[in-house]
């Protein structure tokens, strides 16, 4: 379950970067009232603790059963 959540986080993140690099345009902060926000510096730290959970994704060791091959 957090590991969706973390996933769900990373693109929220990942697309408002994209508009940060493409447009200049923030959309966390212009819909939260600016960067400084507390809203938006909540947000912005959900999605750097979701960066730090996948970060455990890189050194789990899942094994994939043989049902979920085909």
């Amino acid at each position: 379950m957090f590991d969706k959540i973390a996933l769900a986080l990373l693109i929220i993140g990942g697309l408002n970067w994209g508009l940060v690099g493409i447009f200049s345009f923030d959309l966390v902060a212009w819909l939260f009232g600016g960067t400084g926000a507390i809203i938006s510096r909540i947000v912005y730290v959900a999605v750097a603790l979701a960066a730090i959970w996948c970060i455990t994704l890189l050194f789990r060791n899942e094994r994939v059963s043989a049902s979920a091959r085909g």
